[in-house]
């Protein structure tokens, strides 16, 4: 929970020991009411390396993570015209898999994000306003994921446990992000940046593009386990696993965890 407050100051306050007084009704101390936080938010940015204006949408992916911390979960989809596949001088992040979903959400500019399944692609000038909106739902789920390397170092061992207090039917869906991926991006003055550094760039959906059926009922403890390969030019030490529940009314709940790559 935050408290937020905005501050108007209509003059300086004159001499020494002197106060200010009278200050109009609309210069007063503000108050936002807090936001109770009752759930995890996942934002599916679709971005592209040769869109300019995604830099900034990144940006505002990392004030919500100062807001809200490890509450907002964002996904760096990189797909589109202004995607970028990669060349012999150049790395690319842009997947099939990524161009799956642009198509699916009809995706018609970048950057856009869907937030929870809740609704359609927002501008992301309008994401702020959503999470606030989605963090403050309720969810009958609670998820507890865990994402291991395993023995041969060429996959990860995940395990998902879901828990819910009420009937939840949907699908579950797990993804492999990888972070502090160096590689080329359109900046908003129209350079490109060489060194610029990506994060949570979705690498693969490890149990199928839309997930599987999954159905909890309440005070049952199910448990989700997968066996992720891991490509060749991943870097290990950078990956995480995203865990979420959803349906026709958008995410149930989602999770994330970074893999831990040490072996007993």
């Amino acid at each position: 929970m935050k408290f937020r407050y905005n501050f108007l100051l209509s003059a300086l306050c004159g001499l020494a020991f002197s106060a200010c007084s009278n200050i109009d009704d609309d210069e007063r101390l503000i108050y936002v009411e807090p936001v109770t936080e009752m759930r995890n938010v996942l934002i599916e940015d679709f971005t592209g390396q040769k869109c300019p204006n995604c830099p900034n949408a990144t940006d505002k992916i990392a004030s919500l993570h100062e807001e809200y911390g490890d509450k907002v979960i964002a996904v760096a989809i990189h797909s589109g015209p202004l995607g970028f596949a990669g060349n012999a001088n150049n790395v690319g992040l842009k997947t099939e898999l990524g161009d799956v979903y642009y198509n699916a959400w009809g995706i018609d500019f970048q950057p856009k994000g869907v937030i929870d399944r809740n609704g359609a692609a927002l501008d992301f000038n309008f994401w702020q306003e959503k999470v606030r909106t989605e963090i403050q739902r309720s969810t009958p789920l609670t998820l507890n994921l865990s994402a291991t390397l395993a023995a041969d170092a060429n996959s990860v061992d995940i395990s998902l446990e879901a828990y819910a207090t009420e009937t939840v039917n949907g699908k579950v869906q797990l993804w492999i992000l990888e972070d502090s991926i160096v590689a080329m991006q359109t900046m908003p003055d129209g350079k490109v940046n060489r060194e610029y550094v990506h994060n949570h760039v979705l690498r693969s959906a490890p149990n199928g593009d839309w997930g599987e059926d999954v159905s909890i009922a309440p005070g049952d403890l199910r448990t989700i386990t997968c066996n992720a390969p891991i490509a060749e030019n991943w870097n290990k030490n950078q990956l995480s696993v995203v865990a979420f529940v959803y349906n026709e009314g958008g995410v149930v709940q989602v999770v994330k965890t970074h893999v831990d790559t040490k072996q007993e």
